[in-house]
């Protein structure tokens, strides 16, 4: 069993620290709030009085922070855990932090000789009580086996996410789509309402179509990753409704800002030429609006 610190004990950290010491490992356990780490203390663990003290003698030492100045401030700050750390311990970054910043950190912990990888979590509080947490593992091969019997204690899927600083990356993407969806979906559950439309009516079609299984997984496969843009439901056609909706929507009273930014997007493509081409090539669009290009789409 490895001798675990472990900084950052609130409504995630706290949780997985139990799981750890479930799992028999020794913990020894900081946070700013002294009561957080009183709690974990009378459960078991070594409450410490600073980054630098938790990270004595320690194999691992995991992060669990709100924001990337925290994470540098818990290493490299007065009291840091870099004074005392072992040259032959692994960093574990469980935070949702800047992807840039991680990199930095990664780079910065390199130059000193310790090696540190980035683990942010999918799923929720809940699913840190149970040990069910999906772990997004951004670091080396070796990094990542090293880590897993220490990490497969706080969740049950291990996603390798292709190196070091990729974890955060993904979780980014996966964030950004799901936050930006839960107001997209918010705004035509508005317009069920603003349209007098029964809101059961709409799920039970969209149970069936791209509007609840996502472009990911229904339309983009067979079409714009393939490199195939010849139309099963055009640019214009896309522009045309999305138009509709819009209007209607308009005339009702009801804000659809989502929607009006999506519509751009669609404007833009057929500025572009790409009318007659596929709805999903507006992903081809704003790769080549972003100065990204492959031959036949994402690689």
């Amino acid at each position: 069993m490895a001798v675990i610190a472990f900084v950052g004990l609130g409504q995630m950290g706290r949780p997985m620290s139990l799981n750890l010491m479930k799992g028999g490992h020794t913990l020894q356990v900081f946070d700013v709030d002294r009561t957080a780490v009183d709690v974990l203390a009378q459960a078991g663990a070594k409450g410490c009085a600073s980054p630098a003290e938790a990270a004595r003698g320690a194999e691992f030492l995991i992060t669990m922070l709100p924001n990337g100045d925290l994470v540098q401030d818990v290493l490299f700050g007065d009291q840091g855990a870099t004074t005392t750390l072992a040259s032959s311990a692994l960093v574990i970054d469980m935070s949702t932090i800047h992807p840039l910043q991680t990199d930095q950190l990664i780079a910065r912990m390199a130059k000193i000789g310790i090696e540190m990888m980035d683990v942010p979590v999918g799923r929720t509080s809940d699913h840190a009580v149970t040990g069910s947490l999906l772990l997004l593992a951004g670091g080396t091969e070796l990094q990542i086996e090293r880590a897993k019997p220490v990490l497969m204690l706080m969740g049950n899927e291990l996603v390798n996410a292709g190196g070091p600083g990729m974890g955060i990356r993904v979780k980014i993407v996966n964030n950004y789509m799901s936050i930006a969806l839960n107001a997209l979906s918010a705004e035509a559950a508005t317009l069920c309402e603003a349209l007098g439309l029964d809101f059961d009516v709409a799920l039970t079609v969209m149970k069936g179509t791209p509007a609840n299984k996502g472009h990911f997984t229904t339309t983009w496969p067979g079409k714009v990753l393939k490199g195939d843009l010849s139309p099963a439901f055009m640019v214009d056609h896309a522009h045309k409704d999305i138009g509709l909706a819009l209007d209607v929507a308009n005339r009702l009273h009801t804000t659809l800002p989502m929607g009006a930014a999506a519509r751009e997007i669609y404007n833009q493509a057929r500025a572009k030429g790409r009318g007659r081409q596929d709805w999903t090539a507006v992903l081809e669009h704003l790769r080549d609006a972003s100065g990204l290009r492959t031959p036949t789409g994402i690689r």
